[in-house]
């Protein structure tokens, strides 16, 4: 499988890319046509700083944040944007003057949560959203709902790839889109087009990478 990647690299930064799988792939949510790795973005460090300069550029002169909330393990990545937004001078109204970087916990029920020790970086907290990829949006529902419930404002959403442009009228900066993948699509399990036709399904796949079948 891995023998069909192509990559997609951003004209801002040909550091960062996208290596994306053309097959049949299921989420937890859909079934989708392409496998998007974010791996080395994730945890090369050359490729995260990269994705988090190109980023940043987006909030660094009209956003307050105060905590960075990682999803699909993008810690990495987090840790550099919070260094670039401070860099480029951006307000935050922690008492130390810096900017929290953390990542909610899911319970059994794929409720996220953030326990006693962690409240303290979300609620009252202005929250920018980072993620890898956003495909259908329910895992950034889910994020907000959880950020609100805890007392913290969203005041960004951030991926390196999207399929989703909006949250709750916040707006999703994103390095790709849709646009960048011709024929990218992403579907409800009940209704796929590929399962109709009986294309054998590759891996399941989530933040975490994929895993073959």
């Amino acid at each position: 499988m891995e023998k069909r990647i192509f990559k997609i690299v951003s004209p801002t930064d040909n550091k960062v890319a996208l290596r994306v799988i053309p097959g049949h792939f299921v989420t937890s949510h859909s079934h989708i046509n392409y496998y998007v790795d974010l791996t080395m973005s994730q945890a090369r460090q050359s490729e995260a700083e990269a994705a988090a300069k190109i980023l940043a550029r987006k909030y660094e002169n009209n956003t307050v944040v105060d905590t960075i909330i990682c999803l699909n393990n993008c810690q990495v990545i987090g840790a550099y944007l919070a260094q670039e937004l401070t860099k480029g001078g951006i307000m935050c109204l922690n008492a130390h003057n810096t900017i929290y970087v953390t990542a909610p916990e899911q319970d059994i029920n794929g409720q996220m949560i953030f326990r006693d020790n962690s409240k303290p970086m979300v609620q009252g907290k202005n929250i920018l959203i980072l993620s890898t990829s956003i495909t259908t949006g329910v895992t950034l529902e889910k994020a907000i709902r959880s950020v609100e419930y805890y007392g913290g404002k969203v005041q960004g959403i951030a991926s390196i790839f999207s399929f989703v442009r909006e949250a709750h009228g916040v707006e999703v900066n994103s390095i790709f889109d849709a646009n960048d993948m011709t024929g990218y699509a992403s579907f409800d399990e009940k209704d796929c087009p590929m399962c109709r036709t009986g294309q054998r399904i590759d891996a399941i796949v989530n933040g975490f990478g994929y895993s073959k079948l």
